[in-house]
C-alpha cells in the first residue's frame, strides 16, 4: 500500500519548490512539512501548515503561498481528490476513492498485523506495574494500574518494542513486619489467647487477616501459642506474604494480566545489590556522609533537596533500594524503563529521575505513569479502599460483578492522570450507553451480517472487489477512520497513552453503526453489496485488533 502521508508530503514539497523557483526564492534543503488530522469534519483528511513556516523565506503572506501550492499540486496520481486553503494559510487535503480502495484492501491483507509499526526498532523496554505490597488483596486502584500497564505494554509491542512486564514485590521493610504481627494477633485471638499477641495500632484489620490465621491453624494447629512471639513472628510473616502474593497472582491472571518477571525487593539485600549500588554512587561522588547518615546528591539533578540513602542507624531507606532496583533494570539492558505508580507517589518522581541520571542514564530513559484515583460509586457513595481498616472493594469484587471485559475497558477509558468514576451499574448494562457493549456489539453485528450473507449464498472473494463505488459520506468516514488506526497506535505508543485506543474504538464503532443504519448491505445491488462487505470485513479486522490491544474479547455473538 502506498504511504499516503509520504505521498502528500512529496506532492506538497514539489509544488512548494516550484512556487519558490518561480519567485526566485531559496528554500532550505529540509522543509518542515508536517501533516496532522483536522479536528473537524469537512476539513479533509490531512492538514499542513508549511505555508506559515516558510512565509518569511518566501517574502509574502502564508495564505498566498498556500494557494499557490494548491494551484500547482499534481493530482494525476489519483490519490488526492483536491486540496483547499483554510484559515491563515493551512492546506487541507482530501483523499480520493482510489486511496480508500487501497485502505480496505490493505487492512484485509494484513489482518491481525494491521496497525502495527516499527517505531520501537526492536529496542528493549521494561514496564513495571501493579507492584502492590503483598499485605492485602488488590483493590480497584490496583486494577486501574494493572490495565494501564498491561495495555501500554501491548501497544509498545505492537509498535515494534521488545517488551518485558515486571512486578516488583515489596517484601522487605516495616509493612511486612506489620502484616506478620497482624496475622499472629488474629491467630492468638482465634485460639482464645488474645492477650498473648494483642493487635497493634497500625496493624492490618481486614477479614482476610482472620482467614490467613484460620488457614495457619488448620495447617499447624495451636503449636505456636507456646513459642515466644518474636520467635514465631517470621513464620507468620512469610506465610501471610506468600499466601497474599499467591492471591494477587490469581486475581491478575483471571484479569488477563501477566508478568514476565516477579522481582523480589528482599533479593536486593540478599544479593548485596543495595550495598553495591551505594558503592557505585560513592565512587562517582553521587553520595556522601553527613551526621552519621549517607546522602544522595539529588539537588545536583534539580531535586529540591538531597535525599537520605542510609539512616544514621545504618538502615537503608526505600529510596536506596529503589536506586539499586533501577540500576538492576538498566544493567539488564533495557533502553527504556516505564514505572506505573499511584498518583500519591507524584512527589517521588523528581528524586527518582535524579537517581536515574546519577546512574549515567538520560532523564528520558525513565518514564513514569501516575495513576489517579478511581471513584467507585455504589448508591451515590464512594467506597473506602483502606487495606488496614478492611473496608474496601477488591478488584476481585469488581471482576465478579461486571466481568473482565467491562472492568478493563472502564479502567483505561480515561487518561491515567485523570480521576475516574467507575459506574458499576453502567458497566453491566447491555445498552448503547455502555461503551464496551457498544464497541463489542459493532464487532458482533458485522459477524451477524456475514452469517446472513453465507445463508444467502453471498461470499466475499479474496480477489479484486471494486471499492471505488464506496462514495457515500458514511462509507468515506468509516474508511478514513480505518486508515487512521496506524497513526493512532503510533501516537498511543509515543505518548504512553492507552486511553487513545478506547477513544479510537468508540469513534470507529460509532461510525460503523451510523453506516449500518443508513445503508443496506446484503440487499444492495451485487457489486455494491460486495464492496460494502469488504468495508465491513476491514472494519471487523480493526475492531478486533484494537480490542486485542485492550485485552478485551471481540465477540461474534451478543
Amino acid at each position: 500500500m502506498i504511504n499516503i502521508e509520504e505521498t502528500v508530503r512529496s506532492l506538497t514539497e514539489r509544488a512548494l519548490r516550484k512556487v519558490a523557483a518561480e519567485r526566485g526564492r531559496n528554500l532550505p534543503d529540509v522543509l518542515p512539512i508536517m501533516l496532522e488530522r483536522p479536528r473537524r469534519e469537512g476539513q479533509g483528511d490531512w492538514a499542513c501548515n508549511v505555508a506559515m513556516q516558510v512565509a518569511k523565506a518566501m517574502g509574502t503572506n502564508p495564505r498566498e503561498i498556500a494557494q499557490a501550492v494548491v494551484d500547482r499540486l499534481d493530482l494525476e496520481g489519483g490519490y488526492l481528490e483536491k486540496a483547499e486553503v483554510a484559515g491563515p494559510g493551512f492546506i487541507n487535503f482530501f483523499l480520493s476513492p482510489l486511496w480508500a480502495s487501497e485502505v480496505i484492501a490493505e487492512v484485509r491483507r494484513q489482518g491481525e498485523a494491521y496497525g502495527h509499526g516499527l517505531s520501537g526498532k526492536g529496542r528493549k523496554v521494561q514496564v513495571e506495574f501493579v507492584s502492590a505490597n503483598p499485605t492485602g488483596p488488590l483493590h480497584v486502584g490496583h486494577g486501574r494500574g494493572a490495565v494501564v500497564g498491561d495495555v501500554t505494554a501491548n501497544i509498545l509491542a505492537a509498535a515494534g518494542w521488545e517488551v518485558e512486564r515486571e512486578y516488583y514485590i515489596n517484601d522487605a521493610g516495616l509493612q511486612m513486619t506489620l502484616l506478620g504481627k497482624s496475622v499472629q494477633s488474629r491467630y492468638f485471638e482465634l485460639l482464645g489467647r488474645p492477650e498473648g499477641a494483642p493487635m497493634i495500632e497500625d496493624g492490618y484489620k481486614g477479614d482476610y487477616i482472620y482467614d490467613l490465621a484460620r488457614e495457619l491453624i488448620e495447617r499447624d494447629g495451636p503449636v505456636h501459642l507456646d513459642e515466644p512471639v518474636e520467635v514465631s513472628l517470621p513464620l507468620f510473616q512469610v506465610y501471610a506474604s506468600d499466601a497474599i502474593l499467591a492471591m494477587i497472582r490469581r486475581d491478575l491472571a483471571d484479569f488477563g494480566v501477566h508478568h514476565d518477571v516477579w522481582f523480589s525487593e528482599k533479593s536486593l539485600y540478599d544479593t548485596g545489590a543495595v550495598k553495591a549500588a551505594e558503592a557505585f554512587l560513592k565512587e562517582r561522588d553521587q553520595a556522601y556522609e553527613q551526621d552519621g547518615a549517607t546522602w544522595f546528591r539529588a539537588t545536583r539533578y534539580g531535586d529540591a533537596k538531597d535525599r537520605v540513602l542510609f539512616r544514621s542507624n545504618g538502615v537503608a531507606t526505600y529510596f536506596m533500594s529503589d536506586i539499586a532496583y533501577h540500576k538492576n533494570k538498566y544493567d539488564r539492558g533495557f533502553d527504556l524503563v516505564i514505572d506505573v505508580w499511584g498518583a500519591d507517589h507524584h512527589g517521588y518522581v523528581p528524586r527518582m529521575t535524579a537517581a536515574v541520571q546519577s546512574l549515567g542514564r538520560k532523564a528520558e530513559d525513565l518514564r513514569i505513569l501516575l495513576i489517579q484515583f478511581v471513584n467507585l460509586l455504589r448508591g451515590g457513595e464512594q467506597v473506602s479502599m483502606s487495606t488496614r481498616s478492611g473496608q474496601f472493594i477488591t478488584l476481585r469484587d469488581v471482576i465478579d460483578e461486571v466481568g473482565v471485559d467491562a472492568s478493563r475497558y472502564f479502567f483505561v477509558m480515561r487518561s491515567c492522570d485523570s480521576h475516574l468514576d467507575f459506574d458499576l451499574a453502567l458497566a453491566k448494562e447491555a445498552s448503547n450507553d455502555n461503551p464496551v457493549f457498544y464497541v463489542q456489539y459493532a464487532h458482533a453485528r458485522i459477524h451477524s451480517v456475514f452469517r446472513e450473507a453465507l445463508g444467502r449464498g453471498i461470499v466475499l472473494p479474496d480477489a479484486f472487489v471494486d471499492l471505488s463505488i464506496l462514495g457515500a459520506p458514511e462509507e468515506q468516514a468509516l474508511i478514513r477512520k480505518l486508515a487512521a488506526f496506524p497513526d493512532e497506535l503510533a501516537k498511543a505508543a509515543e505518548e504512553l497513552a492507552p486511553h487513545r485506543v478506547t477513544f479510537f474504538l468508540y469513534d470507529l464503532a460509532s461510525l460503523f453503526h451510523s453506516f449500518y443504519n443508513a445503508h443496506r448491505v446484503l440487499d444492495a445491488e451485487p457489486s455494491l453489496c460486495l464492496a460494502r462487505l469488504a468495508l465491513l470485513d476491514a472494519t471487523r479486522v480493526v475492531l478486533a485488533n484494537a480490542l486485542a490491544l485492550l485485552g478485551i474479547q471481540a465477540p461474534q455473538n451478543m
